[in-house]
């Protein structure tokens, strides 16, 4: 097959087809499913569970096992994203994570309390997979797209992965509460005890749907998507030092180049709050909102993610169109403003219908922010082959962000007693956001 042009229909819509074949894993796995499962399996027993050693509050070992990959991810990508540039083939490392996160999605479904090890290695393995794909898949988007099609790319990229994750759901949903229909019958011990319930064993089901959907589809991407920028360089002993030699003059050139390096500092704080409240708002809602029953929460919370996946699509699209007309930094400065707002919101809500607003004024902004978040860092950077190293930074900005946003999160809901106090301490990090978006500047500077 012939390479296709740079800035080509056919090569844009295969690269933002990966994101409809990724993204069934944020919606599943980590925003609504998943986090329901889990809950599931401590209902009947203690919160608390034995592993590596230690005995864990069941939601504060999920934390840390999550709070772990990302570290992982984020002191391991930039050491593969330069070896990736070094040897001139980001796409089989593209491959590697997305095969490495579908398979941690399908082990999913023998997740146990017995088994817990295996079964966070498999938790650990999704998420380390889909997290460390996309550091190659964001760095493409220079080389696919020329800087007046990244803007909207980005944005159709994200659109398509809302659109493709909410038809996934609604099938998994539709197994979980009508199981008889699939043919799903609740597990029996041999005296005739339930073990689990039809619905628990659909959802065990559908983590293995979000993994065959991923690798499935991204074979589209990864048969149009170029192996890379070719080096001539072949693997050997001595590439990580390259790929950590080529990080070195990465980190050279931004901090010579004044207007991404005080960019990068803006999304690295505006960042870490967005991903902070996308990670806990299950939860959040769960536990600070008052629905009335156990299935008023359950159906509540899915109805909540549903409405934030749909309006996200048009937040993606709108954020592209806005940025058109105001420009990148301007946009984004009003959207931090929004998600402002919505802290205090947050802190005062009580019923599903507050929360239901909430969640429709989230979507509007997450997608938005997201896309246009990528595609601002894709058009300062300086002319370079090496995106993959450049995009590392990028990556390695959002997983620390994550991680430090997750531990003063659940810090303050420690010793405060409530998540509600957490919400609102992320106020500050948006208001940081918007200071130091001020202070980029419109043009490149060099220091």
């Amino acid at each position: 097959m012939n390479q296709l042009k740079k800035g080509s229909e056919k090569l844009l819509n295969a690269w933002a087809f990966y994101d409809w074949a990724n993204s069934v894993y944020t919606l599943t796995i980590a925003s609504s499913i998943f986090p329901i499962f889990y809950s599931s399996l401590f209902i009947s027993e203690t919160k608390n569970v034995q592993a590596f050693g230690m005995d864990f509050k069941s939601t504060a070992l999920i934390t840390f096992v999550t709070a772990f990959t990302f570290l992982v991810v984020a002191f391991t990508s930039p050491i593969l994203s330069g070896i990736a540039d070094y040897v001139g083939n980001k796409k089989n490392f593209l491959k590697f994570f997305c095969y490495l996160g579908s398979v941690g999605c399908i082990g999913l479904y023998w997740f146990s309390i017995e088994n817990i090890h295996l079964s966070l290695l498999f938790y650990f393995m999704g998420l380390i997979g889909y997290w460390g794909s996309l550091v190659f898949y964001n760095s493409y988007l220079p080389d696919i797209a020329f800087e007046e099609q990244q803007d909207a790319i980005s944005a159709k990229g994200f659109s398509m992965g809302y659109i493709g994750s909410v038809l996934l759901l609604i099938l998994n949903l539709a197994m979980t509460m009508y199981p008889d229909v699939f043919s799903l019958k609740d597990k029996l011990a041999e005296n005739g005890e339930v073990i689990e319930t039809a619905a628990q064993v659909a959802m065990r089901y559908s983590f293995v749907t979000v993994g065959i959907w991923w690798a499935l589809f991204s074979q589209y991407s990864f048969y149009y998507l170029p192996k890379g920028m070719s080096s001539g360089h072949k693997v050997t002993r001595a590439v990580i030092f390259n790929g950590l030699k080529e990080l070195k003059l990465v980190w050279k050139q931004l901090k010579q180049n004044l207007r991404l390096k005080r960019y990068l500092y803006a999304f690295f704080v505006f960042s870490m709050a967005v991903q902070t409240i996308m990670l806990v708002a299950v939860y959040f809602g769960e536990e600070e909102i008052d629905w009335g029953g156990d299935s008023e929460k359950t159906m509540g919370l899915i109805i909540s993610i549903l409405v934030i996946q749909i309006v996200a699509v048009f937040g993606a699209i709108l954020t592209s169109r806005a940025s058109n007309k105001y420009g990148n930094i301007k946009t984004l400065i009003a959207i931090n403003g929004i998600w402002m707002c919505l802290c205090f919101y947050a802190y005062f809500m009580q019923t599903p219908i507050q929360f239901y607003i909430a969640a429709s004024v989230v979507g509007l902004v997450m997608g938005g922010i997201q896309a246009l978040a990528r595609s601002t860092y894709s058009k300062f950077l300086p002319e370079t082959d090496d995106t993959t190293s450049f995009f590392s930074f990028y990556d390695v900005a959002e997983k620390i962000g994550i991680v430090i946003g997750m531990v003063i999160f659940a810090f303050i809901d420690q010793i405060t007693g409530s998540m509600r106090n957490g919400i609102l301490f992320l106020f500050i990090f948006f208001l940081g956001g918007i200071i130091l978006l001020f202070r980029v500047p419109k043009q490149e500077i060099k220091k």
